[in-house]
């Protein structure tokens, strides 16, 4: 038996396609930057320290004192002298007074002159320390510093710029070179 058969062949399209890419730039220009730093205000205040030395009781002890002192400290030895002079004249005469007329003649004056000028005995030694010690008094006041600083911020101006942007669209544009084809045959 001859069965009937379907033959079915078909052709494909065939097409020409024209293709134009597309084409993208993009730059983005660098922002305008400004920055500047004002300086720090710096303010320094002081105050100057102060050294008082008060040597008065130095130049005291080495013997260096003002006039008006020295005249008033000479005028006292000098009449602490003058009255142990007259105390002494005043002993004296009282004692010449009591041996006169005794029968010592010379003698009384001579124990008088030995009295007045025999040999002086040696007073007690000792080590002075001229000047003494804590005779330069000495007075410190100290200074001072006030330090004041203002910080200043920095100053910054930015300007940013836009992107620049560049674009041109692709196209595509084709035609048909071989056009589709089906074809049916029954054979049989």
């Amino acid at each position: 038996m001859n069965i009937p058969q379907i033959q079915i062949s078909t052709t494909d399209i065939k097409m020409d396609y024209n293709i134009t890419k597309p084409f993208q730039r993009i730059q983005q220009p660098k922002a305008n930057l400004q920055i500047s730093q004002p300086a720090a205000t710096l303010e320094i205040n002081t105050t100057n320290a102060r050294l008082d030395i008060n040597m008065d009781q130095m130049w005291r002890d080495l013997g260096m004192k003002p006039t008006g002192e020295m005249i008033k400290e000479y005028a006292q030895m000098g009449r602490q002298e003058s009255l142990s002079g007259i105390s002494r004249r005043v002993s004296e005469g009282n004692q010449m007074m009591r041996s006169a007329g005794k029968g010592q003649g010379r003698g009384t004056i001579q124990n008088i002159a030995k009295q007045n000028h025999g040999p002086e005995r040696a007073g007690p030694y000792n080590i002075k320390f001229i000047p003494s010690i804590g005779s330069v008094k000495v007075n410190i006041t100290p200074g001072t510093t006030d330090v004041n600083i203002t910080r200043n911020a920095p100053k910054i101006d930015v300007q940013v710029n836009k992107p620049q942007m560049d674009f041109t669209y692709g196209k595509v544009s084709g035609k048909m070179v071989v056009r589709p084809d089906v074809q049916i045959d029954v054979r049989g």
